[in-house]
C-alpha cells in the first residue's frame, strides 16, 4: 500500500512508517504542503492520503476533489487541532478526521488501520497454501515455499485485494520506492515467477490476467 502524508516533518513520518509496517506492506511518501502533494498525486497512485490541516479550506477542498476524481477509492484522513471543523471536513468528502493524539504516530497508525482494515490480513489461505503476510512467509502443507522480495510483495498485495484487477502501473506505484524508474517488464517477470512456483505446488493458477486491464488474485 502506498500512502501520502502531507504537512508532517520527516522524523514524524519515519515513526509513522515504522508503526504502519506492523499492519501493512507499505511505502510512505511525504509532501511538505498541499502544493507539493499535488506533484505526488499527479504521478503516483495512493490508497491513503493523510493531511495536516493548514487552515486553508479552499486549497484542501480543491485537492480532495482532485484526489477523489483520479481514484475514488483513495481514503483521505485529516489531522486537525480544531474539533469544531469536523463537519466541514466531512462535507468536503474526506473519510476521517482526527483531532486528538495527533502527535502520537502509534495512535494515528491505529486510526489508519481502522480505515483500511479491509486491506489488513495476517494471512491468506488457498487450499493447503498459507501466505503469512505478517512474517513474509509462504507455506504449503507446513513446508516453506521460496518466494522473496518483490515477488512475495506482489503476491501479498494481490491476495489481500482478492478479485480486484490492478494494472502494472498500480502495482509498481504501490510497491516500489521510486516507481518512475521501474518498467512494466519487471512486473511481468515477477508475475511469471509467482505463477510458475505456485502452479507447481497447487496445480492451478491463482493470479490471472485480465486482458488490457492487468492482474487479479482469484481461485
Amino acid at each position: 500500500m502506498r500512502i501520502l502524508s502531507v504537512g508532517f516533518d520527516d522524523e514524524y513520518v519515519n515513526e509513522l512508517e515504522k508503526e504502519l509496517d506492523k499492519y501493512f506492506i507499505c511505502i510512505v511518501d511525504n509532501a511538505k504542503d498541499m502544493y507539493d502533494a499535488t506533484n505526488f498525486t499527479d504521478f503516483r497512485h495512493y490508497e491513503l492520503v493523510i493531511i495536516v490541516d493548514e487552515g486553508v479550506q479552499f486549497s484542501l477542498e480543491r485537492y480532495v476533489n482532485e484526489v477523489k476524481k483520479k481514484k475514488s477509492e483513495t481514503k483521505i484522513i485529516i489531522l486537525t487541532d480544531k474539533p469544531k471543523s469536523q463537519a466541514d471536513f466531512f462535507k468536503l468528502g474526506v473519510d476521517d478526521v482526527v483531532y486528538e493524539h495527533c502527535d502520537q504516530p502509534d495512535l494515528i497508525a491505529a486510526r489508519v488501520l481502522a480505515n483500511m482494515r479491509h486491506l489488513f490480513g495476517t494471512q491468506v489461505e488457498v487450499d493447503k497454501l498459507v501466505i503469512d503476510i505478517a512474517n513474509k512467509r509462504i507455506q504449503y502443507d507446513d513446508k516453506n515455499v521460496s518466494l522473496n522480495g518483490k515477488t512475495f510483495d506482489i503476491l501479498a498485495y494481490l491476495a489481500l485485494r482478492e478479485k480486484r484487477v490492478f494494472s502494472k502501473d498500480e502495482i509498481i506505484n504501490a510497491l516500489w520506492e521510486e516507481p518512475e524508474y521501474v518498467s512494466d517488464n519487471t512486473v511481468e517477470v515477477a508475475i511469471n515467477q509467482i505463477r510458475k512456483r505456485l502452479k507447481q505446488i497447487l496445480g492451478f493458477q491463482v493470479i490471472h490476467t485480465v486482458r488490457r486491464r492487468g492482474y487479479k488474485f482469484a481461485y
